[in-house]
């Protein structure tokens, strides 16, 4: 797995290379400090992953991560920074960030959550999570009847279930489908809905009030 690290701070790229290069399926291909020279190097190494900081000079992470997210939807950007508050959580899922997570978040659960990103989870921090729905729910202004037209009774069953936060293991259970089931109508939401993965799914669900 191609990783590319973006923090305006060397000793924070230094020390997350040197814990990442402990995984033997990890690759660190670059390393930015500041969001110009992701976007730039995001097109020049074509990584799996990015591991964003937000507040840094020049371009900050939240509009790299836009900037990146057009230009190359297939990577995907774990936010990794020490910022908790409600507007920077919100405007990084909006730009379409998988994931946020703070840096005090072991390595352990950085690495699960790396691995779970690429596999098509979200991962965000407990202490943000609340954060980020108070945010969308407040964000609301468009009716649930534009999600009605698009996806079917199932979808948005499995829809609303994944907007609470649950994998599709749970959403299996509740809903009494096989996970494999569960799995094709995630897929299926995902296209109808043009978005890369189920954070963002959750985010239009929110805001449509579904």
């Amino acid at each position: 797995m191609k990783i590319l690290l973006c923090d305006d701070q060397a000793v924070i790229r230094d020390g997350m290379e040197m814990l990442l290069q402990l995984e033997k399926d990890f690759q660190v291909v670059g390393s930015a400090q500041d969001g110009f020279e992701a976007v730039e190097l995001a097109a020049k190494k074509q990584p799996d992953l990015i591991l964003m900081d937000l507040k840094m000079p020049g371009m900050n992470g939240i509009e790299a991560t836009r900037e990146i997210c057009k230009k190359h939807p297939n990577i995907k950007i774990l936010v990794l920074t020490t910022y908790d508050d409600d507007e920077w959580v919100f405007d990084a899922i909006r730009a379409g960030a998988s994931g946020y997570l703070l840096k005090d978040t072991s390595r352990q659960k950085i690495i699960e959550a790396i691995r779970g990103t690429m596999d098509g989870k979200s991962f965000v921090d407990p202490a943000v999570a609340g954060k980020l729905m108070n945010q969308v729910a407040s964000n609301q202004t468009q009716p649930a009847s534009i999600l009605k037209d698009k996806l079917t009774e199932r979808e948005l069953d499995v829809l609303r279930l994944l907007a609470k936060g649950m994998t599709n293991t749970d959403i299996a259970g509740t809903l009494h489908l096989s996970e494999g089931t569960v799995r094709n109508h995630v897929s299926a939401i995902l296209e109808k809905l043009g978005v890369s993965d189920r954070t963002q799914a959750a985010v239009i669900a929110i805001q449509h009030g579904l």
